[in-house]
């Protein structure tokens, strides 16, 4: 199939470059001339393991093209895909701006019949909305479908070749027949291609974050009544989650869910509700869970020093991305977590495989943030370490080594790396979450 994918950030970029791997022609388009020409060479603009390889196979075969022209896109393929950024505003919702401004680029565009997808994650009547659109400016015949990704971040490549569904929402058969066409080699062991009205696929996407989300806030806040009770959070993990009714996955204590999915899907849901008159209880609870989890660490610090005032002190920090295998850090704990550090007066050494460069971009210029070459660099005269990321190469550590470069052998871990017996016999003083300190 002939495909045009608008947008070339994280969707975009893997749904282009898996198309393609499929044997699509596929054009990529962006209106950021820089990042086009960087994708021409092989650049990739963000850390996804195995996209780059990905990318330069694909447009080596001559499968895979990259343009800042729309129209040429438009014009040269049958399915269009939207996959543009849907930032939140400040009440919540979803801002469609870039959204609608293609679909008016489109509709321009048009030189015969075409299907136009929805692949941003978008509030419930934007396929209407982009229906519209794109109507008062053709007279071809054209569809709007709906069709949400689910991609984990670090797992991008996985989740789209072998997905666990594919869902489509779409308002013909004839649609839906050329959306599974398309999606039929990536579903050859017999995943389900769940085909379903528009709005309920785009309720869909926003229903199944926030749930998983709601795992992750109930289990923050279950973690937190273990520590007052003298229970163990991991116990009470496999206790419940080895029930096949509940599951053991998005039931890890820490320090807060980021990224760009979680925090905007759920006050994106909790919007759509206040747009229909309903007030969501349980995602609003989600959301105001997850906003004092990240500053959970921050004041297990301010315990253990007996003091809100952390002038003088130095803490080292390992991990800056919301999660492990991605340089993404929006709504990244160790944003509020360094953030609520400096505001008393800290000084912070950070360290992270990839995200360094896009989180000192996000947090600004800080005098008294320093970013070093690697975990052990961040430890030199450290009073104590904080974790904010899994990495998997935190969990394997030489403790003697980070005991002699530290300062005091002093852990606040926001990932539960370690465990307590293993602390304890290394003479640590170790804070984690939902878990009894050693050594305090």
């Amino acid at each position: 199939m002939k495909i045009c994918v608008v947008g070339s950030g994280y969707v975009g970029l893997v749904a282009g470059a898996c198309f393609a791997e499929s044997g699509n022609d596929v054009i990529c388009v962006d209106v950021d001339q820089e990042k086009i020409e960087a994708l021409k060479k092989g650049v990739i603009p963000i850390y996804e393991p195995g996209l780059e390889g990905l990318v330069t196979r694909n447009s080596n075969a001559g499968r895979l093209h990259f343009t800042t022209d729309l129209s040429e896109g438009v014009q040269k393929s049958e399915i269009i895909f939207i996959a543009v950024g849907t930032p939140q505003d400040e009440d919540g919702s979803a801002d469609l701006t870039h959204v609608l401004d293609v679909a008016r680029g489109i509709g321009k565009a048009m030189n015969g019949p075409k299907i136009i997808v929805d692949k941003s994650t978008v509030p419930v009547g934007t396929a209407e909305r982009v229906r519209e659109e794109i109507e008062k400016l053709t007279d071809y015949e054209f569809e709007v479908v709906s069709n949400p990704e689910f991609l984990k971040e670090g797992a991008a490549i996985d989740d789209f070749m072998k997905p666990d569904r594919v869902v489509i929402g779409a308002p013909s058969e004839h649609s839906a027949n050329i959306m599974r066409e398309l999606y039929a080699p990536f579903v050859r062991t017999n995943k389900p291609i769940l085909v379903m009205d528009v709005v309920s696929a785009e309720m869909t996407k926003y229903a199944a974050n926030a749930m998983l989300a709601a795992r992750v806030s109930f289990m923050n806040e279950i973690a937190v009544l273990c520590e007052k009770t003298g229970a163990d959070i991991d116990q009470v993990r496999v206790g419940i989650g080895t029930d096949t009714r509940i599951g053991m996955p998005f039931l890890f204590p820490g320090i807060g869910y980021g990224g760009s999915c979680f925090p905007k899907d759920v006050q994106a849901l909790i919007r759509t509700g206040k747009d229909y008159g309903l007030e969501l209880k349980i995602p609003t609870a989600v959301e105001a869970v997850n906003f004092e989890q990240k500053r959970l660490i921050v004041k297990k610090i301010c315990a253990y020093y007996g003091t809100e005032d952390l002038s003088g002190r130095t803490f080292a920090v390992w991990g800056l991305a919301f999660k492990p295998k991605t340089d993404d850090v929006r709504e990244a704990p160790a944003l509020v977590v360094i953030g609520e550090l400096l505001n008393r007066g800290a000084t912070v050494k950070a360290y992270d495989p990839e995200a360094m460069e896009t989180f000192r971009n996000r947090l600004g210029e800080n005098a008294k943030v320093t970013y070093v070459a690697t975990n052990y660099d961040a430890l030199g005269g450290a009073d104590a370490l904080v974790i904010c990321t899994e990495w998997n190469e935190f969990r394997r550590p030489d403790f003697n080594r980070i005991k002699g470069l530290m300062e005091a052998p002093v852990i606040f871990d926001g990932r539960n790396l370690y465990g307590l017996s293993e602390m304890r016999e290394k003479g640590f003083v170790y804070h984690s979450i939902g878990r009894p300190s050693v050594g305090v």
